[in-house]
Protein backbone atom coordinates (compact mmCIF):
# COMPACT_ATOMS: atom_id res chain seq x y z
CA UNK A 1 0.00 0.00 0.00
CA UNK A 2 3.21 2.35 0.53
CA UNK A 3 3.64 2.80 -3.59
CA UNK A 4 -0.40 4.33 -3.43
CA UNK A 5 0.57 7.15 -1.52
CA UNK A 6 3.26 8.11 -4.31
CA UNK A 7 0.57 6.93 -7.26
CA UNK A 8 -1.96 9.26 -5.46
CA UNK A 9 0.76 12.21 -5.52
CA UNK A 10 1.97 11.83 -9.23
CA UNK A 11 -2.04 12.01 -10.56
CA UNK A 12 -2.33 15.17 -8.82
CA UNK A 13 1.35 16.93 -10.26
CA UNK A 14 -0.51 14.98 -13.57
CA UNK A 15 -4.00 16.79 -12.89
CA UNK A 16 -1.91 20.15 -12.02
CA UNK A 17 -0.34 20.28 -14.92
CA UNK A 18 -3.31 19.38 -17.55
CA UNK A 19 -4.83 22.65 -15.69
CA UNK A 20 -1.03 24.69 -16.44
CA UNK A 21 -1.25 23.30 -20.13
CA UNK A 22 -4.69 24.58 -20.92
CA UNK A 23 -3.93 27.79 -19.38
CA UNK A 24 -0.90 28.22 -21.26
CA UNK A 25 -2.63 27.17 -24.92
CA UNK A 26 -5.92 28.96 -23.50
CA UNK A 27 -3.41 32.27 -23.45
CA UNK A 28 -1.00 31.56 -26.63
CA UNK A 29 -4.32 31.01 -28.67
CA UNK A 30 -5.81 34.78 -27.72
CA UNK A 31 -2.23 36.27 -28.14
CA UNK A 32 -1.71 38.63 -31.25
CA UNK A 33 1.19 38.02 -33.72
CA UNK A 34 1.96 40.00 -36.15
CA UNK A 35 3.91 39.21 -39.26
CA UNK A 36 5.08 41.73 -42.11
CA UNK A 37 7.54 42.04 -45.47
CA UNK A 38 10.29 44.26 -45.91
CA UNK A 39 9.44 47.77 -45.56
CA UNK A 40 6.16 46.81 -43.66
CA UNK A 41 4.41 46.77 -46.95
CA UNK A 42 1.56 44.30 -45.69
CA UNK A 43 1.54 43.47 -42.25
CA UNK A 44 -0.23 40.08 -41.19
CA UNK A 45 -2.33 39.61 -37.86
CA UNK A 46 -2.40 36.18 -36.51
CA UNK A 47 -3.93 34.88 -33.18
CA UNK A 48 -2.12 31.51 -32.00
CA UNK A 49 -4.51 30.02 -33.32
CA UNK A 50 -3.45 30.55 -36.46
CA UNK A 51 -6.30 32.01 -37.51
CA UNK A 52 -5.99 36.19 -39.42
CA UNK A 53 -7.38 38.85 -37.40
CA UNK A 54 -6.21 41.42 -39.75
CA UNK A 55 -4.40 42.72 -42.90
CA UNK A 56 -2.88 45.96 -43.86
CA UNK A 57 -1.67 46.58 -47.02
CA UNK A 58 -0.11 50.05 -47.99
CA UNK A 59 -1.23 51.90 -51.44
CA UNK A 60 2.76 52.00 -52.60
CA UNK A 61 2.45 47.55 -52.01
CA UNK A 62 -0.73 48.11 -54.74
CA UNK A 63 0.20 48.07 -58.43
CA UNK A 64 -2.84 46.71 -60.71
CA UNK A 65 -0.07 46.06 -63.31
CA UNK A 66 2.00 43.65 -60.94
CA UNK A 67 -0.47 41.90 -58.31
CA UNK A 68 1.48 38.88 -58.19
CA UNK A 69 4.23 40.99 -56.31
CA UNK A 70 1.48 41.59 -53.31
CA UNK A 71 0.03 38.07 -53.33
CA UNK A 72 4.15 37.56 -52.62
CA UNK A 73 3.93 40.29 -49.87
CA UNK A 74 0.96 38.71 -48.66
CA UNK A 75 2.55 34.84 -48.72
CA UNK A 76 5.64 36.06 -47.05
CA UNK A 77 3.73 37.99 -44.20
CA UNK A 78 1.69 35.19 -43.47
CA UNK A 79 4.40 32.73 -43.00
CA UNK A 80 6.69 34.95 -40.97
CA UNK A 81 3.58 35.78 -38.62
CA UNK A 82 2.98 31.43 -38.76
CA UNK A 83 6.55 31.31 -38.13
CA UNK A 84 6.38 33.33 -35.09
CA UNK A 85 3.36 31.22 -33.40
CA UNK A 86 5.26 28.35 -34.06
CA UNK A 87 8.36 29.70 -31.97
CA UNK A 88 5.98 30.91 -28.96
CA UNK A 89 4.44 27.42 -29.00
CA UNK A 90 7.06 25.32 -29.00
CA UNK A 91 8.72 28.12 -26.10
CA UNK A 92 5.78 28.05 -24.00
CA UNK A 93 4.15 24.57 -24.50
CA UNK A 94 7.55 22.53 -25.10
CA UNK A 95 8.74 23.12 -21.09
CA UNK A 96 5.75 20.76 -20.32
CA UNK A 97 7.06 17.85 -22.59
CA UNK A 98 10.32 17.76 -20.28
CA UNK A 99 8.07 16.70 -17.55
CA UNK A 100 6.04 14.22 -19.14
CA UNK A 101 7.79 10.42 -19.23
CA UNK A 102 8.15 9.43 -22.90
CA UNK A 103 8.04 12.72 -24.46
Amino acid sequence: MRGMGNMQGMMKQMQQMQKEMAKSQEDLNVKEFFGTTNGDLVTVTLTGEKKMKDIAIKTEAVDPDDIEMLQDLIIMATNNALEKVEVETQAVMGKYAKGIPGM
